[in-house]
């Protein structure tokens, strides 16, 4: 797939993902997210089955094969078939999304030959979207709300990621809502080789954003995530020049495997 191709399918990611985002503040801003457990307990909102049905609306002609979080899984034997794919997480933080706290996005990722080539993270109550290719670079656009005019415009309207940063402070993010004790004690241990260490806390898809901005240094991460959860800020992270890796092979991460569950990982610049 050439640079031509990936920029036209990058425009109509960004589409999708502010479309999206208009579905999710419908619901958030009402009184009832008609909340449901799916089968491994994580709760489904009624704004995640509307963000998918938005997202798929706009890229489903796009020719190319959907995996999204919300949609009908196909069999691996199907998918390794698949040279590109979209992978998809329409709500990206639900439990900070029934929180309230406003810390969850649309994710888009376009993977070519399992890597992510190109990514999209919506935040829809900040109206904030992220947006990168792999020979492009990375960009955030902030108080948008529909776009209209091309993707050359929405560059010169965007800042090119990562932002300077000055400081021999070392900016450790984690999960808001899934902390565990296997990422307390690496924290503790890097607090025993730097003094000037500060943890943050994020929920969703922000922790990968924030890589990406150089708002943080690193992000480890030893509990679960599946596919759709970073393959969008994976593609930013890369293009802003930063690193998503096996925690223990040191090898960037790919995607559309047979197992849709992540290995244990680190983010960092």
């Amino acid at each position: 797939m050439n640079f031509k191709q990936r920029k036209e399918l990058l425009y109509f990611a960004i589409l999708a993902s502010l479309k999206a985002g208009e579905e999710i503040l419908n619901v958030y801003q009402s009184d009832d997210f008609e909340i449901q457990l799916k089968s491994d307990d994580s709760p489904l909102t009624i704004a995640d089955q509307r963000a998918h049905k938005a997202i798929v609306s706009i890229i489903d002609e796009l020719g190319i094969p959907v995996l999204s979080e919300e949609g009908e899984h196909s069999s691996y034997e199907e998918r390794k078939l698949w040279k590109q794919c979209w992978i998809v997480d329409p709500l990206d933080g639900t439990k900070e999304f029934i929180k309230r706290n406003d810390e969850f996005t649309v994710n888009l990722a376009l993977i070519d030959e399992g890597k992510p080539v190109s990514g999209v993270i919506y935040v829809p109550v900040y109206r904030r979207l992220y947006f990168a290719d792999i020979e492009l670079g990375a960009f955030r656009t902030d108080d948008i709300e529909n776009w209209e005019d091309g993707l050359d415009k929405l560059i010169q309207a965007s800042r090119q990621l990562p932002f300077e940063y000055n400081s021999d402070e070392i900016r450790v993010v984690g999960s808001r809502s899934h902390m565990n004790a296997e990422t307390q004690s690496y924290f503790e241990e890097l607090k025993k080789d730097n003094p000037e260490v500060k943890i943050i806390a994020k929920g969703s898809s922000l922790k990968l954003c924030m890589i990406a901005e150089n708002e943080a240094d690193i992000y480890p991460r030893f509990s679960p995530t599946m596919e759709w959860d970073i393959a969008a800020g994976h593609a930013i992270v890369s293009a802003s020049g930063g690193k998503v890796l096996h925690i223990d092979s040191k090898t960037e991460l790919t995607y559309n495997k047979e197992d849709l569950l992540n290995p244990s990982f680190m983010c960092k610049r």
